[in-house]
């Protein structure tokens, strides 16, 4: 890196970090406004202005999640994910499936250690596209208790989908991130199958 950061300039590559890690995508810049509370979004836009200058960061031009950090580590051990088809149909109970095929992934890209149990689904449908999970991406999962905020694999009332996991007063339910579809309360059951960790952006490897 040519210049060291400021205090500010490592807490939002910080923070852009921890969001690809737990959500699999980068954050938008209004994402990073909000969790840095400020009330306009040019203060956030020059400072990845200026972790782009010193190669802390890289942009992917016309993304609105093209945010990628340039010091994130590429090589680690490269695994063999097992694909289970698409979400949300068709998806059965990981242990009493055969994979369709494998997917090869660095799993250090992933942030997870790489004796991590992981699985991969592909994507079918519009409703997580304001996370940036798009139609035919393919999204990696680890079976662990899900936590709020988190996106995860679900069977609800024996409907498989992949959604955001939230609780309030102390109800689990599951929420698109697209307007047009409604919150999923279940009437009996949601069992959670896996929390997502990482995604494979279709048309790239």
């Amino acid at each position: 890196m040519s210049e060291p950061l400021t205090d500010r300039q490592q807490q939002v590559l910080d923070f852009i970090h921890a969001h690809q890690r737990q959500h699999g995508v980068s954050p938008s810049l209004r994402e990073i406004q909000a969790h840095f509370g400020l009330a306009s979004p040019f203060g956030i836009k020059r400072h990845v202005d200026a972790l782009t200058a010193k190669g802390a960061l890289r942009r992917l031009d016309g993304k609105a999640r093209g945010l990628l950090p340039a010091s994130h580590p590429r090589r680690g051990a490269l695994a063999e994910i097992p694909l289970y088809g698409t979400i949300p149909a068709g998806f059965a109970v990981v242990a009493e499936q055969e994979p369709d095929a494998y997917v090869s992934v660095d799993t250090i890209s992933l942030g997870v250690r790489p004796n991590t149990r992981l699985f991969a689904l592909k994507v079918r449908g519009d409703s997580m596209i304001n996370a940036g999970i798009l139609d035919g991406d393919t999204v990696f999962l680890t079976p662990r208790e899900p936590r709020p905020q988190d996106i995860v694999a679900a069977l609800i009332d024996g409907e498989s989908t992949l959604k955001r996991f939230l609780v309030q007063r102390g109800r689990a339910f599951l929420r698109a991130e697209n307007p047009r579809y409604p919150d999923l309360l279940p009437a009996s059951e949601l069992v959670i199958q896996g929390v997502m960790v990482g995604l494979l952006r279709a048309g790239t490897s």
